[in-house]
């Protein structure tokens, strides 16, 4: 009669790894094969099956440091009590199944592992519009957030006070329940009490066994100088309740900073612009320039152009997380007369007669039109 141990195919050689492959090398090797042989993948294939058997017969041993030692030393004698057959499987195969093949199965076969019931909460988000005054000089801002709290007559437990969850009896308390299939079983989440262990059979009527109900919060936000849009502030332990004494998620508050009718923020400057006569910008002139923090002179000198910068030191944002302090730029740009009188034309058309034909009084015009005219001549 022939030996059965003599008639089994090398374990090493079944994974297609050698003696001295790392065990991460091993599981891999036996996700690979698994995976191939899988009952699953090969419905009706008895070939299939009986190699797929034998892969997870090779893995329960080299696996485990001391079947590996054995089985190194012995050879199939060496492991044959513990991993011959059937028997080995019900051993420990529900723990390597759901290890390797959790992700077929949603991650129900967790090995005996049961999902805890206590969670924590969910974060939140605020979006808190300001003013760019608010926003550059800091402000406290009190805001209504709607969230799920702790019920306060269960104490968040969900059960009714006085009472107190029970342990599942469909599971014993594991969240999870083993289901046979074929010649393999599978560990799945407790449909009773949802992979919680426990079950409230006497809910508490303020919040209907959940433990959180909702809840509009008043809260005051500490906004600091010099935050911008994009910004967030985060309120630690102000979001969502946990579910059955978890902890509290966190409360993140947005901010976005409204446009402004004068000022335009770039990062730590600001800027503006401020209309300017023909006859300051001739003459020369002091202008009143409005800032964050009140009204500057800024003096403006003679033959000042449409569209020059001015820079205003110091008054600008001093920057939420440090640095010096930006700069007001102010940028002039020329105003056209309307509404002119008969006297004020005449005087206008005098002037432009005085002053037509005169390079020195329009540098810019001239040499404009000079470029003009070298280009039409290039052309011909």
């Amino acid at each position: 009669m022939t030996d059965p141990l003599m008639s089994k195919r090398d374990y090493y050689e079944v994974l297609g790894v050698s003696r001295d492959t790392a065990d991460r090398d091993i599981k891999k090797a036996y996700r690979r094969m698994a995976m191939k042989f899988h009952p699953d993948r090969n419905p009706g294939d008895a070939e299939s099956e009986d190699k797929f058997k034998e892969v997870n017969e090779a893995y329960e041993v080299l696996s485990d440091a001391q079947k590996k030692a054995a089985y190194d030393q012995y050879g199939h004698a060496g492991v044959e009590q513990g991993a011959g057959g059937q028997g080995g499987f019900d051993g420990g195969f529900s723990d390597i199944f759901g290890d390797v093949f959790g992700d077929i199965f949603g991650g129900g076969a967790g090995g005996g592992r049961r999902r805890s019931s206590v969670q924590r909460g969910a974060d939140l988000r605020y979006n808190l519009d300001l003013s760019l005054e608010d926003a550059v000089r800091g402000v406290e801002k009190s805001i209504r957030v709607p969230t799920l709290v702790g019920c306060d007559p269960c104490n968040g437990s969900g059960a009714k006070p006085g009472t107190s969850a029970k342990v599942c009896g469909t599971c014993g308390g594991n969240g999870q329940v083993r289901m046979q299939q074929g010649f393999f079983s599978v560990q799945q989440t407790c449909p009773t009490c949802r992979g919680e262990g426990k079950v409230i059979s006497e809910p508490c009527g303020s919040c209907r066994g959940q433990g959180r109900v909702e809840q509009v919060k008043t809260l005051s936000v500490k906004i600091p100088p010099g935050v911008d849009t994009g910004d967030r502030i985060r309120l630690s332990g102000e979001g969502e309740a946990g579910s059955h004494g978890g902890p509290a998620g966190d409360l993140y508050v947005q901010v976005n900073v409204r446009q402004h009718p004068i000022f335009e923020r770039d990062g730590r400057d600001l800027y503006c612009e401020i209309p300017i006569s023909f006859v300051d910008a001739a003459l020369g002139g002091e202008l009143e320039v409005p800032t964050l923090n009140g009204r500057v002179k800024l003096r403006v000198p003679a033959e000042t152009q449409t569209g020059k910068l001015f820079r205003l030191r110091g008054k600008g944002v001093t920057p939420v997380r440090g640095g010096p302090v930006g700069d007001l730029l102010v940028r002039v740009v020329l105003e056209t007369p309307v509404s002119l009188t008969s006297r004020q034309k005449e005087l206008l058309k005098d002037f432009q007669k005085d002053t037509e034909g005169g390079k020195k009084h329009s540098p810019k015009k001239n040499s404009f039109f000079d470029s003009v005219k070298q280009f039409f001549e290039d052309m011909t």
